[in-house]
């Protein structure tokens, strides 16, 4: 999904775009962020997400965010091996450590469209520390992004995808629950009666639903 919405993008800017400065279109939460510990991660076991860097570390009993928002790495894993940023793009109730800047789009900047236009961005030249590498908020603020003079909106791609991730995770959840209670037999279903799928309804060779 995340390519098409760059194909689109670039098709946007090659009808007219101008330059700003990321910072004129976000808004940096980072002042909510709190780091645990791993000791502390263990007495706090939970259900919600505990975002790091670059993906999810724990999941912890309580959060911090409740909201759709873009994780950009901080320090560690600040890019891929292409030089692009480490993004996480993020919803629901979830917790963020120190490791990873949390934004929001702002002046008719949506989230989305924040998410598609630096994953296409390299930010090497923005990265410090030899050992570590360390993208700081005042880098961050100031790579320039080509916007579209016609942003396209991801509204329906996006709402589409956080449907099909819940759903995806529901069924997980499901699953996980019911599957060693139907192994060690306390649930049984050797009576449960299917539906039988309609035989009238045939795949055409054009690949069309035909009767």
């Amino acid at each position: 999904m995340l390519e098409l919405c760059i194909t689109r993008w670039r098709k946007a800017l090659q009808k007219g775009k101008s330059s700003i400065s990321l910072g004129e279109i976000i808004r940096v939460e980072d002042s909510k962020r709190i780091p645990l510990s791993k000791k502390e991660r263990e007495k706090r076991k939970g259900r919600y997400p505990y975002y790091g860097a670059a993906s999810v570390m724990d999941y912890v009993s309580s959060y911090l965010f409740d909201d759709v928002r873009l994780l950009m790495g901080e320090d560690g894993t600040v890019t891929d091996a292409f030089g692009h940023p480490s993004l996480q793009y993020v919803w629901g109730k979830y917790w963020v450590n120190n490791h990873a800047h949390v934004l929001a789009g702002t002046k008719g900047v949506t989230t989305e469209q924040l998410y598609v236009a630096l994953s296409d961005l390299r930010i090497t030249e923005y990265i410090t520390g030899a050992v570590q590498p360390k993208l700081n908020q005042k880098n961050m603020k100031s790579i320039p992004v080509e916007w579209p003079d016609a942003a396209p909106s991801f509204d329906y791609e996006f709402r589409l995808y956080r449907t099909n991730c819940s759903q995806i995770s529901l069924l997980t959840e499901l699953r996980d629950a019911l599957l060693p209670k139907l192994m060690s037999g306390e649930l049984d279903v050797s009576r449960i009666e299917l539906p039988t799928p309609p035989t009238q309804i045939l795949m055409g060779t054009n690949g069309r639903l035909s009767e």
